[in-house]
């Protein structure tokens, strides 16, 4: 077979289209086992940075994509064209969600026209953008057979889900199992050995619709088990009970129990959305997934409740939202990331800004954030001055670089939905935790 021997040989031409926080770590692992690498992308500015050496992801070492321009092993493209001199093609473009909050798949569509007449024979191509159950056999298949070509003997598709965790430093691409179905037998084992050279375990299912289901069961039971310990958490405040001291303890438990604990909303590319693109195609098959939507109800009504512990504090002190000084500590959607998409920071500082507060906020991996059509730039550094000059700080991210034990010791009021700040402070107000403040 043609192509599988060109794979194992490393004389395949690999093309990644989409060179975010998946696709451009999925194209140097490629490029680190051995092949010749092509990435795609409409990002112009994107296109200029790679081409010159420079890196953009976090999760990316800089060198390695210097290393691989200068090695001519890896080029960024936006001609579409280029895909006819390719083997095997990864797409890796975003699947957001629409106002309506149903999947807006507009990107895997816009690649499929600016590929489909590119397409050729013995080509493997591998979606990997999060979809719903169908959406590799019923929106890209048909594309590309509609060129006379047939699945599993001209060509090979496959679904393969990335699970990439922004900023985790144990769990990377290459030692992440991978989850791969392919439309045929045939697809799924060419797609096997592609992936093979660059992840250390391939865990094949019996079809894409299977590895679609698996990405969405994945992200959906974080979301659920997250909104489930959000409601622990306001239960726990009307019943003054702490929250983290009950979790902390339930995860001692050996067996039966999984430690999620509770925040301040959902954020990033996954958790937030994945589960709404099954809750939509359910209600195409008129079936109402329940416990999507309930999770969904509470988690987004986190922001909400956390202005209302903003509020609770300021007005022990005689003090209202209107006018107050109050800073932000993290704005990004989880810690040590630079990532702010879908993060609920925004949310509670637009509720903020809309009740009349002044706002500033401080990020060691965000220089600034747009709001509300406006663009506020980060304090660089934390200072005694600049913390007790403030009416109140809400710490929405827990990152490491923080020194919040600083934090704590010279803030007039904190509201904390991360459970940093420790040593019984006074002045505190915890997510999750019923206590009340000092009156002094």
């Amino acid at each position: 077979m043609k192509l599988k021997n060109k794979i194992e040989n490393r004389n395949a031409r690999i093309g990644v289209i989409g060179l975010g926080y998946v696709g451009l770590p999925l194209a140097m692992e490629f490029v680190r086992a051995g092949f010749r690498v092509t990435g795609f992308d409409v990002d112009p500015k994107k296109i200029k940075k790679l081409n010159r050496g420079d890196n953009y992801i976090q999760d990316v070492e800089d060198k390695s994509v210097e290393l691989a321009v200068s090695n001519n092993q890896f080029s960024a493209t936006h001609d579409f064209s280029e895909i006819q001199n390719l083997d095997a093609v990864s797409i890796c473009v975003p699947t957001p969600l629409n106002k309506q909050k149903n999947p807006d798949i507009s990107f895997i569509n816009q690649v499929m026209e600016n590929i489909k007449d590119f397409i050729h024979h013995d080509m493997l191509i591998i979606l990997e953008s999060t979809s719903y159950p169908g959406t590799t056999r019923d929106l890209i298949l048909p594309e590309i057979e509609s060129k006379g070509l047939k699945a599993g003997y001209d060509f090979y598709l496959c679904f393969s889900p990335e699970r990439v965790d922004p900023g985790n430093e144990k769990y990377k691409t290459a030692n992440t199992p991978k989850i791969l179905g392919g439309i045929t037998p045939k697809c799924s084992e060419i797609g096997k050995i592609l992936y093979e050279t660059i992840v250390e375990k391939i865990v094949s299912v019996s079809s894409p619709e299977s590895a679609e289901m698996v990405k969405l069961l994945e992200n959906t039971f974080r979301a659920i088990n997250i909104g489930l310990a959000n409601e622990i958490a306001i239960m726990c405040e009307k019943l003054g009970i702490d929250v983290w001291e009950v979790i902390d303890a339930a995860a001692t438990k050996p067996f039966g129990f999984m430690k999620f604990t509770p925040g301040p909303g959902l954020g990033g590319h996954c958790i937030p959305i994945d589960p709404h693109y099954l809750s939509w195609k359910l209600k195409t098959l008129d079936y109402n997934a329940r416990f999507i939507e309930l999770a969904a109800e509470m988690n987004t009504s986190m922001p909400l409740h956390m202005v209302d512990l903003v509020r609770e504090g300021l007005n022990h002190y005689g003090k209202g939202i209107f006018g107050s000084h109050i800073i932000i500590i993290g704005v990004a959607y989880k810690k040590n990331v630079n990532d702010v998409r879908e993060s609920p920071a925004l949310d509670v500082m637009k509720l903020l800004e809309n009740d009349g507060a002044k706002l500033s906020f401080y990020d060691p991996y965000v220089s600034f954030v747009g709001l509300n059509g406006t663009r506020i730039m980060g304090i660089e550094t934390l200072t005694k001055e600049t913390l007790n000059n403030s009416d109140a700080i809400v710490i929405m991210t827990d990152h490491d670089k923080i020194d919040f034990q600083f934090v704590g010791d010279n803030s007039n009021l904190i509201i904390d939905s991360r459970n940093v700040i420790k040593n019984g402070h006074p002045h505190v107000i915890k997510l999750g935790v019923g206590k009340k403040l000092d009156s002094h």
